[in-house]
């Protein structure tokens, strides 16, 4: 049951439920009917509900929506099977979690759909349990913090059980209550049994079944844990031995610590009972037993952090070794923050423990749900060009007096003197009333957690809690007093907070998603909440627990103070004020910091971030940043790269932050780029929402304001339309301000050519450009433009590019001699010279050496004038599928090298550095900082 509803409508939902579509979202008049029916149902089995209240549950569960997920894939190697095992097989253990996904966890139906489908993508990339012979495959999930990654991965545990995986291990952080943690989702998800009282579904005189083991009509199905959901249930060697449990007739699935003599244990336990002995190596291997790891925050001590020549860490060293002792298994990482991982040295191995953990068959990125509040709709991010920007929700408070009482730079050994600050006094009444405004929505049962992160020091941190405790029983007994005086000045208090703050953004929220309440209603319940309310230090000395399981059927109402413990994988239940102080120095702790990061049906209006302008500005960098990171993905998947040919950069702070750890940044170099010298050149070209139409339009507009100013060249070879002298706000404003691009290419965004283009006239630089639009002489497609009639150029399509009806991509749009056509005849001789010296010594893929004959590439930019631009203009026959008469538009800018921009800066990993083109026209402007 959701617990923020009430029985008579959950039941009610989950009827309605049945009769919405599965496939796609349901139209108005099918939510009616499905409200209808279930009301209908509902009252046949005693049950009243409200109509309007069950009609505005269901519409939350049916507008949700998830984009796709995109990956990039090596198949070299691996044997497509999934789509014959899903009809050859049962899929008992994913029809079992799906339906309580649906109908016990209320998930919206087309996010259930979308982890069906994503965790089929994944599995897909492994390889199939029953394959003969040895194999390995490695792979990197990349989420979001507190996007449902867990729920993922319990997904696809359960579909590679079903698949015939026997040994599933999963590797759970680094502290007992994370592992706990996810225990307890698994045994919930997966297990259907609470591994503290069984370690077998099928256990005699044991019937503590829990989650998809306790829904009605749902078989015990065959499966078992060495491990259990207590803060000492990690794996046992002893225990393991004592449960005698046969491997490899039936799934058994182990949560881990991430500690090297844990996983030691393991490793020695399975070979001792399974192994074999390798007569090449001596090694006892484990054979015809598919081993298949999930590592939880795989970019947290999972990496290899050690220099050059030095033995690996000895987690990593772990891993792998466990890894390396079975001769089938997968590998798949997954983390919010996966800088580290794409930074390991893809070439990295270990004649004992194999290959490092660099993600080498697959890595694929989660789009979160529209519902999930994230980094972008906290913080706000600028879109790019074809895209709206994305504001920031008004959610966040500065916090700005905190400097006397915690400063910002203190010792272990700090004693905390000073009065509780008034923001955070301030951010625990935000607390107090979005308890209460959640009991007023009916929201009674339910976890209610606020998050107070000011240190890092445990002593500390308990001086931060009983400061904290002594405010909320002070505010408590005050207001028992119902006709004191310090009854009535907290209460002024929290109408006024609720008056200025609350009801004007809770009015920010469509009415549809946040239930307006006046002030008497939201008063009646603050006393109960205080109540209620208790305050817990969580930290490795602390005793104090957050125990939401045993809870979960009354709601528990906490302030937890921590620090460290609750930075990492933890789950805060309904967390919705949060008081965050401590600066973090790289991109990956601050984001996994961000524990407000998540779902929060029903109460996102009344959610609070308070914190400091400085990491609100750093928040604001790093979610640029890492939406720069996914798109490259995207872009790089589109067009069919391997992992081991990805070239990753990510942009570096304008604050002083570091992407992540250096230990961990050590295959990583710092470039600095920017157009500087660089050809940008569009192709992936958008097929859908009317966007080839609008290019065309755009491109006679364009011709339309050159026509103003001068009548153009004809080339008499080709009939391409040629203009000299084009000034820069011309080219920038009249082509590539109305230039739509493909959501992938994020390497070549219009807008940011734009901004380069302004950025550099001021400067006195791009003032001369050369436009030419680019005609094929015999062309099948002729184009009439600008009174002239053109021949449009033909290009297949990338034999490497997966088909996709809302794309095209081609490997490029430029034809390398028209890059030097505004050449004059010195620059082009320098050129070609230039060209040819710099291809000295290089060979092809073929083995063949380079022989230019053409000048191309940044020798060939190098001779540009800082004035002198050349913007390639080609209108391309559009591919089979896309609207016959309208071209598509493809442009090719060459940029001379700049004196005055200043370049933007990146960390790459080794593929991006490695990338040897032969064609030199890709060279990019790179320079080594």
């Amino acid at each position: 049951m959701d617990s923020a509803i009430s029985e008579d409508l959950s039941f009610a939902l989950k009827v309605a439920v049945q009769f919405l579509p599965e496939d796609r979202q349901a139209t108005s008049d099918e939510v009616t009917k499905a409200v209808e029916t279930a009301k209908m149902v509902a009252g046949l089995n005693g049950v009243v509900v409200d109509t309007g209240d069950l009609r505005k549950l269901v519409e939350s569960r049916t507008t949700v929506f998830q984009e796709t997920s995109a990956g990039l894939s090596d198949s070299e190697n691996h044997v497509r099977w999934l789509p014959d095992a899903k009809n050859d097989r049962p899929w008992p253990f994913w029809n079992r979690y799906e339906r309580f996904l649906k109908h016990s966890r209320g998930m919206p139906l087309q996010v259930v759909n979308s982890i069906d489908r994503t965790t089929d993508e994944v599995l897909g990339e492994l390889e199939d349990p029953h394959r003969p012979d040895s194999w390995r495959r490695m792979g990197l999930v990349i989420g979001q913090v507190q996007s449902g990654k867990t729920g993922q991965f319990i997904g696809l545990a359960a579909k590679a059980a079903d698949a015939g995986y026997r040994l599933i291990v999963v590797f759970a952080g680094v502290l007992n209550d994370l592992r706990a943690q996810t225990q307890l989702r698994i045994d919930e998800g997966f297990l259907g049994f609470d591994t503290q009282y069984q370690i077998r579904s099928d256990q005699e005189g044991a019937d503590r079944y829990i989650g998809v083991g306790a829904m009605a009509g749902e078989p015990r199905l065959h499966v078992a844990s060495l491990t259990n959901s207590t803060e000492k249930g990690d794996f046992d060697r002893k225990s393991a031995s004592k449960a005698n449990l046969p491997i490899g007739n039936f799934p058994v699935v182990l949560v881990i610590k991430k500690h090297p003599r844990i996983i030691e244990y393991l490793r020695t336990w399975v070979t001792e009972v399974h192994g074999v002995e390798d007569p090449n190596t001596g090694r006892k291997i484990v054979q015809d037993i598919p081993l298949f790891v999930i590592d939880d925050e795989a970019d947290n001590a999972s990496v290899n952090t050690a220099g050059d020549g030095a033995d690996p860490t000895s987690i990593n060293a772990a891993i792998r070794k466990l890894l390396a002792s079975f001769d089938k298994s997968s590998y798949v990482g997954y983390t919010a923050t996966p800088y580290a991982n794409i930074y390991i040295d893809p070439d990295a191995s270990d004649d004992s423990l194999g290959n490092d953990l660099f993600p080498e068959s697959f890595i694929r990125t989660l789009r979160a749900p529209s519902n999930y509040l994230g980094p972008e709709r906290l913080f706000g991010l600028r879109a790019h060009a074809e895209e709206e920007d994305i504001d920031p929700l008004p959610l966040v408070q500065y916090v700005g007096d905190t400097e006397t009482w915690v400063p910002e730079k203190h010792k272990s050994g700090f004693t905390v003197t000073a009065e509780l600050p008034d923001s955070l006094r301030r951010a625990i009444h935000s607390f107090v009333l979005t308890c209460a405004a959640r009991r007023a929505r009916g929201q009674v049962d339910v976890h209610n957690s606020m998050l107070v992160h000011v240190t890092r020091f445990t002593k500390v941190q308990g001086q931060v809690r009983d400061q904290v405790d002594d405010y909320v029983r002070l505010l408590r007994n005050s207001l028992r007093d119902r006709y004191g005086d310090a009854s009535r000045t907290y209460m002024n208090e929290l109408q006024t907070l609720w008056n200025e703050d609350f009801e004007p953004t809770t009015a920010f929220f469509p009415a549809d998603e946040a239930e307006r309440l006046s002030w008497e209603q939201v008063a009646a319940h603050i006393l109960p909440a205080l109540q209620k309310l208790e305050v817990k230090a969580i930290n490795g000395v602390a005793k104090d627990v957050l125990d939401y399981y045993s809870n979960r059927h009354t709601g528990m109402y906490v302030i937890a103070v921590g620090g460290q413990k609750l930075s990492r994988g933890l789950t805060l239940e309904g967390l919705s004020v949060s008081y965050y102080l401590r600066f973090a120095k790289t991109y990956d702790t601050l984001l996994q910091m961000g524990r407000w990061f998540g779902y929060r049906p029903g109460y996102e209006d009344l959610c609070r971030l308070y914190t400091t302008t400085q990491l609100v500005a750093a928040y604001e960098e790093i979610t640029a940043a890492t939406d720069e990171l996914r798109r490259d993905i995207e872009e790089m998947a589109a067009i069919g790269l391997t992992p081991r040919e990805f070239g990753l950069k990510v942009r570096t702070s304008s604050l002083g932050l570091s992407i992540t750890a250096a230990n961990k940044m050590r295959q990583g170099t710092r470039v600095r780029l920017s157009f500087s010298g660089e050809l940008a050149e569009t192709t992936i070209f958008p097929l859908t929402d009317g966007k080839p139409k609008h290019n065309f339009d755009s491109l006679q507009k364009f011709v339309g304001m050159l026509l103003e100013q001068t009548p153009p060249h004809i080339d008499e070879k080709t009939g391409s339309l040629v203009w000299s002298n084009v000034p820069p706000e011309t080219v920038a404003s009249g082509f590539f301000d109305r230039y739509k691009s493909a959501p992938e290419a994020n390497r070549i965004r219009p807008d940011a050519i734009s901004s380069y283009i302004q950025q550099c006239s001021k400067g006195g630089e791009l003032g001369r450009w050369t436009v030419r639009v680019v005609s094929r002489k015999d062309a099948d497609m002729p184009v009439p433009l600008a009174g002239h009639t053109l021949g449009a150029v033909k290009r297949a399509a990338s034999k490497t590019a997966r088909p996709d009806a809302a794309k095209h991509t081609i490997k490029r749009i430029l034809n390398p001699k028209d890059e030097s056509l505004d050449l004059d005849e010195d620059q082009y001789t320098a050129a070609l010279e230039a060209t040819k010296k710099a291809a000295e010594g290089r060979k092809n893929r073929n083995g063949e050496p380079l022989a230019p004959t053409l000048p191309t590439g940044e020798p060939l930019r190098w001779q540009r004038r800082p004035d002198q631009a050349h913007l390639l203009i080609y209108m391309m026959e559009p591919p089979a599928g896309a609207d016959p008469g309208i071209p598509l538009i493809g442009f090719a800018a060459s940029f001379p090298f700049s004196q005055a921009h200043t370049a933007t800066e990146y960390v790459v990993n080794a593929p991006w550095w490695k990338d040897d083109s032969d064609d030199f026209s890709h060279d990019s402007g790179v320079e080594e900082a």
